[in-house]
Parts: structure tokens; C-alpha cells; sequence
């Protein structure tokens, strides 16, 4: 791939996009793009200078992206091949690539950190890109969720030999990495409408666990049914809470901490305290501390990092915490997979054990609910109160008979609902919820403002 003075990214407002429009604009280069609606992402990444239409004909494209010879274009599988402006640049000579592939070339040539995994990848990488960022090693990091540390996805380190990098599974797009250390959270099936069989979905764990590099290793949770197939010169490591070369020992509760020992092959390092005290990042911070260890991270460097690792936003993210024992508490986070929603409700009944909870949760593609609706209905059912939203397509085209109802009908809590969007906020207003968890990874998120400031009008 040539050097190219200007990148233009259709489907600039994802969240794996903007870390790469956020690298090239700290490295000089014109940035443009286009996305299907503007979001308080694409407005930030316009704030920094990259410029991004929301109407997809050719005709809005800036000229300083016109020359196929200064101009690479970048799209995400989530883009329809039928795009105008992809159209456009297909037509026109362009050299046009995913953003996957994109990324395989920059980190190509750094020590990539890269972390993969059904679920747990996004807190996991951005604990390790935070440790690293802390203890003065510095990274460069490309991740899936936005930092509360840094009010941003991108990590940038002109120094570093390090890359800290989200490895999406989705579209096989992990296959485009060659990781240094190579992490697998979780196996658990997914993107069957791309993999076809849970089978086909292991297989490319395995293809991915063979990319690691000589000299490198991999960190692996323990129990999982994939098979690694390393090369020659590459160490395997297994983690969990409770076993495995990297552990944790003499875990404490209480007075909403989360205090305990990671034990490494080598050393105990005692007394880290979670910065986001829920009981799911305990494995959450081993694995970052174990890929970081590998790469000679000092031990007190990342005992004090995950004290003050504030987590990305939408997973497990704070929206109300009133004072006292019963003060009210909301709750968002971004699980949109069923083992990801059981560990997520798991963790709030974990936190409040005593308490009533409610579920608001928004199911993310036909496919996926088709797929898992049992599932996600056994992980809501260990809420007391479930209102559910219809489906959110994303890429999707609707599947007949793939509805909310799916799911809804398999719930077994007592009371459980759905409502559309636009009903919710008033149904919010006529309830006198206790404990509120949100969740999904469709445009919920947009509304937790609304959501949140008529939780607080309830009366008590």
C-alpha cells in the first residue's frame, strides 16, 4: 500500500473507524468521510478536523479527496456495496480497502498487543492500552470504545514500539492482524450470519491464534473450546479468576470496593483495587496485567493504572448512583450478546443484591436474536422487571417472524413488557423503577440522556 496524502473513510462515524481517522490526522494527513447520521462521535471526530458528509452522493466528496493517486479509500463490511460514493470511487480508479486490512498495515510494523474475544475484548484492551499509557512504555491504541480516561478511542505514541488493538472477529477482520501478544477472552458463538456454524466461528479463533508471531505468546482463558494452533516459538499462557498461570487470590469486597492479588508464573502483585469495581473485571484486569507483564510492564506501574482505569464508556457506565442504601442507581452498558447481558445483569445483582431490578434492553440484529433469543431470554429473566425495544438492524434487512417477541415470550420474570422508542420515556415516567440497567449496542445509547433525566423526576 502506497503512501497517500488524503483518506477518505465511508462509514466514518464507527467506532473502529475513528481511531484510524484519528491516526492519520495526527500524522498530517486529509481526512474525510461520510456516515448515515451524525452522533456525537462524528461531531467530536469534526471538532478535530476531519470532515464528514451525511449524504452519500459523489457530488459532496471534498477535492482534496478526488485523485486516485493521493487519495485511499477506507469502508467497513457494515457499508452496502450498492453506496454511491463506493460506487463512485470503484469506478473512478481508487484504491479502496476495508477497514481491517487498514489497520493489519499500520500495526504491521509495531509489537501488537491485541486482544480478541466474544465478549470482554473492548475492556480488556483499553485496561492494557491505560496501563501501558500510565507507566511511560506508551502504545499506540486502537480500540472499540471510547476512554473515559482520555475522552477518546486513539492512543497515539510517536516513541512506542507497542500497539494496543481491539481484534474484531466480525467479517473475519482479526485475520488481517500479526499480534506480538495475542489475548482470547471468550468463544462463545456469534456473527453466525457471517460464520454459519459455531464450528466455522471456533475455526477462525484458531486461524487467529496462528498469526502470533515468533517470540511472541498467547494468553488464553481457560475452559474454552478452542484449540490454538501457535507457531513455532510462540508461549501459551492461561488466565481466569480462579486458576490458571495468571490469577487472582485473596479477593475482597465491600464498601463498593473490589480489592485482590494477581498471581503471575513469576511473582504475586498484591493489593489492586478496581478502578471500576464490578466482579466481571476481575478477569477483565488479569488478562490486560498478563499481556503487559509479558511485555515487562513494571508490576507497581499496573497495580496504580487499574486503580484509576475509569473504563470506556457504555460498559458498565454509571448514569446515577444516588447516596445512602437505597438511593436509586442507573446503570448502562453496551452487552448486546446473551453470555455478555448474563454477566452484565450478574454483576448489578452482585452490586445490590437485595434490590429490585429493571432491564431496559434494545436487541441488536435480526440474526442474532433469531439465533440466541432463548438465551437472551434465560439472561434476562434473572432481572425482576424486563422492558425490551424492538430489534435495532444495523446492516440488517428485517427477517420474517424475527421480532422482540422472540425473546419476550421465553422471559420468565413477572413483569415484562415491550415498547417502542418513542413510548418508552413515557412509560419511564409512570414507573418507580430502583435499580435500572440499560443495554444494547444499537442507538439506546442515544437515549440515556432522556431516560436518565426521567428516572430522576420519579417520585419516591
Amino acid at each position: 500500500m502506497k503512501d497517500f496524502d488524503a483518506l477518505y473513510f465511508v462509514g466514518a462515524g464507527g467506532i473502529g473507524m475513528a481511531a484510524l481517522e484519528r491516526y492519520f490526522l495526527a500524522k498530517g494527513k486529509f481526512v474525510a468521510g461520510y456516515d448515515r447520521t451524525p452522533s456525537e462521535l462524528t461531531k467530536a471526530l469534526e471538532d478535530e478536523g476531519v470532515h464528514i458528509d451525511f449524504d452519500e452522493d459523489p457530488a459532496l466528496i471534498p477535492n482534496e479527496c478526488r485523485d486516485p493517486q493521493r487519495t485511499l479509500v477506507v469502508y467497513t463490511p457494515a457499508v452496502p456495496d450498492t453506496h454511491k460514493g463506493l460506487t463512485y470511487f470503484r469506478e473512478h480508479g481508487f484504491e479502496v480497502v476495508k477497514r481491517a486490512a487498514l489497520l493489519g498495515v499500520v500495526t504491521a510494523h509495531s509489537r501488537g498487543l491485541c486482544f480478541a474475544g466474544t465478549h470482554g475484548k473492548t475492556t480488556t484492551s483499553s485496561m492494557a492500552a491505560h496501563i501501558l499509557h500510565s507507566s511511560g512504555i506508551g502504545c499506540n491504541a486502537f480500540l472499540g470504545g471510547i476512554l473515559r480516561n482520555y475522552d477518546s478511542n486513539f492512543l497515539l505514541s510517536p516513541t512506542s514500539p507497542f500497539s494496543v488493538i481491539e481484534a474484531d472477529e466480525f467479517d473475519r477482520s482479526f485475520h488481517h492482524l500479526r499480534p506480538h501478544i495475542a489475548v482470547v477472552t471468550s468463544t462463545d458463538p456469534d456473527h453466525l450470519d457471517i460464520y454459519g456454524t459455531a464450528e466455522n466461528y471456533l475455526e477462525s479463533f484458531a486461524h487467529f491464534t496462528e498469526l502470533i508471531q515468533p517470540g511472541g505468546a498467547l494468553v488464553i482463558h481457560t475452559g474454552l473450546a478452542l484449540q490454538p494452533r501457535v507457531q513455532q516459538g510462540v508461549k501459551i499462557y492461561t488466565y481466569s479468576r480462579d486458576e490458571g498461570d495468571f490469577h487472582a487470590a485473596n479477593i475482597r469486597k465491600g464498601n463498593g470496593e473490589i480489592v485482590f492479588d494477581l498471581v503471575t508464573p513469576w511473582e504475586t502483585v498484591s493489593d489492586i483495587s478496581l478502578g471500576v469495581p464490578v466482579d466481571i473485571n476481575i478477569e477483565n484486569a488479569i488478562a490486560a496485567m498478563a499481556a503487559c507483564r509479558l511485555v515487562d510492564a513494571p508490576l507497581d506501574a499496573m497495580r496504580d493504572a487499574i486503580s484509576t482505569f475509569m473504563g470506556p464508556k457504555r460498559r458498565f457506565e454509571f448514569w446515577l448512583k444516588e447516596p445512602g442504601d437505597n438511593g436509586r442507581v442507573m446503570i448502562d452498558d453496551y452487552a448486546h450478546h446473551p453470555g455478555e447481558l448474563r454477566a452484565s445483569i450478574s454483576s448489578v445483582r452482585d452490586l445490590y443484591p437485595s434490590r429490585r431490578l429493571t432491564v431496559i434492553f434494545q436487541p441488536h440484529l435480526y440474526t442474532r436474536t433469531r439465533d440466541f433469543a432463548p438465551e437472551f431470554a434465560a439472561a434476562l429473566s434473572l432481572a425482576d422487571e424486563v422492558i425490551l425495544l424492538p430489534i435495532y438492524p444495523a446492516r440488517e434487512e428485517p427477517i420474517p417472524g424475527v421480532t422482540s417477541e422472540m425473546i419476550l415470550g421465553q422471559v420468565t420474570s413477572t413483569k415484562k413488557c415491550i415498547y417502542s422508542k418513542e413510548n418508552l420515556i413515557k412509560s419511564i415516567e409512570l414507573s418507580n423503577f430502583d435499580v435500572l440497567l440499560t443495554a444494547g449496542a444499537g442507538d439506546i445509547a442515544n437515549l440515556l440522556p432522556l431516560i436518565c433525566n426521567e428516572f430522576k423526576k420519579q417520585k419516591r
